[in-house]
C-alpha cells in the first residue's frame, strides 16, 4: 500500500535514522523496566536524582512501571519507522501521531521532574531527547514530503 506521497532516497532516511534512534530509547526504556521490575539499585553517574525521580508516585502508570509504557512506544516507533521506510502509507501519519503523543508526554514528565519532584534522572532525560530527536526527524520528514509533492 504505497504512501500517496511517492518515496524516494531523499524522503526515506528520516525514517531509517528514526527506526535507529528508537532503538536507543527502546534500550534506554528496558533497561529502566529491568531495574523497577528486579528491584534493584539504579546508578546514576552523570547527575543525582534517578532514585527520587524513579522512586516517586509518578514512575508508575497503575502499577505498570511508566518505562515499560516507553519500551512499547519506541517499539512501535520501531515498527512503524520501518514500515514508513518500506512505504505503507498508513504508517507514515501513525508515526507523526506516536511521536506527538510521546513528545507531549515528554514535555509533561519534564514538567514533572523539575517543578514537582525537583530532581532529574539521566535516563529520563536521555529519553526526552531521544523523544524531541524522533519529533524533529518524524515532522522534518512529513514537512519535507509535502514540499515534494506540491512541486
Amino acid at each position: 500500500m504505497p504512501d500517496s506521497i511517492p518515496a524516494s532516497k531523499n524522503t526515506s532516511w528520516p525514517y531509517l535514522a528514526a527506526a535507529l534512534l528508537s532503538l536507543v530509547g527502546l534500550g534506554d526504556a528496558i533497561y529502566l523496566t529491568i531495574q523497577d521490575l528486579t528491584g534493584q539499585n539504579l546508578r546514576c553517574t552523570i547527575i543525582s536524582g534517578c532514585a527520587e525521580v524513579l522512586g516517586s508516585k509518578y514512575a508508575h502508570v497503575g502499577g505498570v512501571p511508566l518505562a515499560s509504557l516507553g519500551a512499547f512506544a519506541y517499539f512501535l516507533v520501531f515498527s512503524l519507522a520501518i514500515l514508513a521506510l518500506f512505504d505503507y502509507g498508513f504508517a507514515r501519519p501513525a508515526l507523526a501521531i506516536l511521536v506527538g503523543i510521546m513528545f507531549l508526554t515528554s514535555l509533561w514528565l519534564l514538567y514533572l521532574q523539575a517543578f514537582v519532584i525537583h530532581h532529574f534522572c539521566q535516563y529520563c532525560l536521555l529519553s526526552a531527547g531521544v523523544t524531541i530527536l524522533l519529533t524533529i526527524i518524524v515532522f522534518a520528514a512529513r514537512f519535507a514530503q509535502r514540499r515534494a509533492a506540491a512541486s
